[in-house]
């Protein structure tokens, strides 16, 4: 994939973001930081405080009245994965923000298929379109120089 000059290109998960700038054109790639911020989730089971609920199975008639049977467990809820949500949707808002002043015209997004996909239906018209291409890696752990090897390896 080629870029051109003033690209920017979003690196991020759920817990990582970098927003990263093209300093040079479509033939020579050269990326530099411009944003970094990096969040640390605790696990599910340090942020949940209860055990999951409980609820009726199924309902049986007895002489008029209605009474319950049988109970089971609700789902418990994934508390670490609702706060990464919580993070790529902030991101994408922030992006966004940033698009409405002008602050870039071109976009690459490059995420974890779960953060993309958050990523995407935060995302409103305004980013949208500025959004040239996607890449669903996580190359949060890469040093520039491999985020740049892999954005030219990539066939988008």
């Amino acid at each position: 994939m080629k870029l051109d000059h003033d690209t920017r290109v979003v690196v991020a998960d759920g817990e990582t973001y970098l927003l990263l700038r093209n300093k040079g054109d479509a033939e020579f790639l050269h990326l530099e930081v411009i944003e970094r911020e990096q969040r640390e989730t605790p696990p599910a089971r340090e942020m949940a405080t209860d055990r999951p609920g409980r609820q009726h199975d199924a309902t049986r008639a007895t002489g008029g009245d209605v009474a319950a049977y049988g109970s089971s467990a609700m789902d418990d809820t994934d508390w670490h994965r609702l706060e990464e949500e919580r993070f790529v949707q902030a991101r994408a808002e922030r992006l966004s923000d940033m698009v409405q002043a002008g602050r870039f015209a071109s976009l690459v997004v490059i995420a974890d298929p779960r953060s993309l996909g958050v990523f995407r239906a935060a995302c409103d018209d305004r980013l949208r379109g500025v959004i040239v291409a996607e890449m669903d890696k996580d190359l949060t752990n890469l040093p520039l120089d491999g985020i740049e090897r892999s954005i030219k390896a990539h066939d988008g």
